[in-house]
């Protein structure tokens, strides 16, 4: 197809007098690549200087940004993107076809302001001459890099390979962060990373490389000493082999558990003492707060997630030797979803906390390999409560901020407070028996629709229990002052609720976990 002010340059098919069969030809070839891939033909002006390119084929299974396909077939690039046009790929593409040259770009940012489509797109293209024209091959990178960092800053996890043949090294970002190490440095060598690890543990490192000879893989975890910190690094590592079997190439995949490790080194450390005391119960008490607050620390102040500001209030009971199994997890995923969840493992002291630990650290896990959905969270939760022995209650939501709804279910807890413009409810009440009664138990999902400068507040039975109170009466005073600090909505309205809201139980902790959603 030729345009006003431009005219297709002679291809080989018309100088061979075939007509139309090479573009047939090359058509039906990138139909069956399943890549990003297309072939232009040069459009020369009346001065005979390439003034555009024509889309003659493109690959069949892959489209461009837009979506689109086959459908640009036909048309000038200048006219599918405009803003290519005198940029680096389109000077690319000039170099490549006078002096027929291949070339790449590794680096090309294809900025949009078109609304519904990506801003900003990173792409890896590859320009070869073909038949007179140009074969252009790309990949997107923006999106891949993306899915990895993300995946390595949830899982704290890196990947690292070794040459054994050349010595080279190629670290992921994730490998970096781990090491403290500037990226420009490049990996650590061999040596000085046998120079980071701890000397106690060079025994393990041994045994691991006598696995891989062994050809099995490795998994260990070794202290490797990183700026001023160790930290507990767990390995998994595999050998890729020739042939005749002689190594080539070592693979690990890298997580740093320092944080799992200090907390089973605190957890053991702190059982040591409780035994030493002989098990008073005001040495349980003591060494069961202290567990709790490993487990979760209480941010002290108001904090933001996303669409929302979250603040929570922990509270242990007035008699001093009752510990109780409360917790509460809040977290914006990588989706940009939020997850807000409160519960109470029954019981008390050590049992209690470490029951308490198992439900709160397995459902930061799940969370992790990508599961969402409250109910399902919280048949796991269920399931894991029956291997422990242990009973407790939950609640689980999950707020999407870009439609402000709020999709949560309950397991024998009770269901949250929305206070909004002074007035609050509670939210619908789904079925959902308590957690470890049962093993065939559901837990239904029910949403709830949010607006601006609403409060929802989760919290566990300590807040409205009381031996000398009715718990309707308790509650409607916790009503009443989420309703007048809901009717002054301002930026202090967390900070006030908490205080308010500061009141302790005779034989129950209490956790509260309020947050209020952002206009």
């Amino acid at each position: 197809m030729a345009h006003d002010g431009a005219r297709r340059a002679t291809s080989p098919a018309t100088a061979d007098g075939a007509a139309g069969t090479v573009p047939s030809v090359v058509r039906a070839l990138l139909a069956a690549v399943p890549v990003g891939c297309s072939w232009l033909l040069p459009l020369t002006g009346e001065d005979g200087e390439v003034a555009d390119f024509l889309v003659a084929a493109v690959g069949g299974q892959a489209g461009d940004i837009y979506g689109r396909g086959l459908e640009r077939v036909g048309e000038r690039v200048s006219d599918l993107y405009p803003s290519m046009v005198g940029g680096p790929l389109w000077d690319l593409y000039l170099r490549v076809l006078a002096d027929g040259v291949p070339a790449e770009l590794p680096a090309f940012r294809h900025a949009e302001r078109r609304a519904g489509i990506v801003a900003d797109s990173l792409f890896e293209v590859s320009v070869q001459p073909v038949l007179g024209g140009l074969l252009v091959w790309w990949q997107r990178t923006d999106e891949a890099r993306r899915r990895l960092e993300r995946t390595e800053q949830l899982g704290s996890l890196g990947w690292a390979e070794h040459d054994l043949i050349t010595g080279c090294s190629d670290w992921s970002p994730g490998m970096f962060r781990i090491f403290g190490r500037d990226p420009a440095l490049g990996p650590m060598t061999r040596s000085e990373q046998a120079a980071a690890l701890l000397p106690d543990d060079r025994g393990v490192s041994e045994t691991a490389w006598q696995t891989l000879d062994s050809g099995a893989a490795s998994d260990v975890t070794v202290r490797f000493r990183t700026a001023d910190t160790v930290k507990y690094l767990r390995i998994l590592s595999d050998v890729a082999r020739d042939a005749d079997g002689s190594p080539l190439k070592v693979y690990a995949v890298v997580q740093d558990v320092t944080a799992r490790e200090d907390a089973r080194t605190a957890m053991d450390r702190l059982r040591d003492q409780l035994r030493t005391r002989e098990m008073t119960a005001l040495a349980e008490h003591r060494l069961a707060a202290q567990l709790q607050n490993l487990i979760q620390p209480v941010p002290p102040e108001p904090f933001p997630l996303a669409g929302l500001r979250a603040v929570v209030s922990y509270l242990p009971a007035e008699s001093a030797v009752q510990v109780g199994g409360d917790w509460y997890h809040a977290q914006t995923l990588p989706d940009g979803r939020v997850v807000l969840a409160v519960g109470d493992v029954a019981g008390h002291g050590l049992d209690a906390a470490n029951g308490m630990a198992h439900l709160r650290f397995s459902l930061v896990a799940w969370l992790s390999i990508g599961i969402r959905d409250p109910g399902t969270l919280l048949a796991h939760m269920n399931q894991l409560s029956l291997q422990l022995g242990i009973t407790g209650t939950a609640a689980i939501g999950l707020y999407d901020p870009a439609t402000r709804t709020l999709a949560w279910a309950r397991a024998g807890h009770m269901p949250p407070l929305l206070a909004r413009a002074g007035v609050t409810t509670e939210l619908d009440r789904p079925a959902g028996l308590l957690l470890g009664a049962a093993g065939d138990s559901a837990y239904p999902v029910v949403t709830a629709a949010l607006r601006d400068d609403d409060l929802v507040l989760f919290y566990t039975d300590g807040l409205i229990e009381r031996r000398s109170t009715d718990s309707d009466v308790m509650l409607g005073r916790v009503k009443q002052t989420m309703s007048a600090v809901s009717a002054e909505a301002g930026p202090e309205q967390l900070t006030r609720l908490r205080g308010l809201l500061r009141y302790a139980g005779p034989d129950d902790d209490t956790c509260t976990l309020a947050v209020c959603v952002q206009p």
